[in-house]
């Protein structure tokens, strides 16, 4: 396998780990109501909805002009994303959310594997295109696992798994199994 090889494979991986985060992400908040979207375990916790605001503005603003502008873009207040304000409908966070994946898979389906080894900056400090991607996915893939714990806590009993049922492993396996 050559270089670029590696880094094709790489690439396609990074777009399909973002990708199951948000679809995981977005199934679980699908399974609650808007008063569940808003709601929080306590006063320091944050909602489903503060989560899905941080996650959008950090993608719009790290993935916006990716290759040629800092990361942490002027007009971004981090600050503002862990606050709802009344104003706040789950509508316009669901389409701060929807631009903030459409921003990132925009700059990742513009990456070439000769562009992983790129510097770009967060914060005026230097990355490589790899570890940024690395730093976003890891960030986002444990804020996604909030929304999921978040929306089963709030579901309760009507949660629908987004994954293998409890009691299905064994099933699922010899499912797998069959397919080898």
């Amino acid at each position: 396998m050559t270089d670029t090889d590696l880094a094709t494979a790489y690439l396609a991986d990074v777009r399909a780990r973002f990708a199951a985060v948000r679809h995981s992400a977005e199934r679980a908040a699908a399974q609650v109501d808007e008063r569940q979207f808003f709601a929080t375990l306590d006063p320091e916790s944050n909602s489903i909805a503060t989560v899905m605001k941080h996650m959008a503005g950090n993608l719009r603003s790290r993935f916006t002009d990716f290759l040629v502008a800092d990361g942490e873009k002027p007009d971004r207040d981090r600050d503002r994303e862990f606050e709802v304000d009344p104003a706040d409908r789950r509508e316009t966070i669901e389409g701060a959310w929807t631009a903030g994946w459409s921003a990132l898979e925009s700059a990742l389906a513009a990456l070439a594997p000769s562009d992983l080894l790129r510097t770009v900056r967060i914060r005026g400090e230097p990355h490589t295109v790899l570890q940024a991607l690395q730093r976003q996915l890891a960030h986002h893939a444990m804020h996604g696992g909030q929304i999921v714990l978040l929306a089963k806590h709030w579901a309760g009993a009507s949660w629908r798994t987004l994954s293998i049922p409890r009691g299905g492993s064994a099933a699922f396996n010899a499912g797998m199994a069959k397919k080898a």
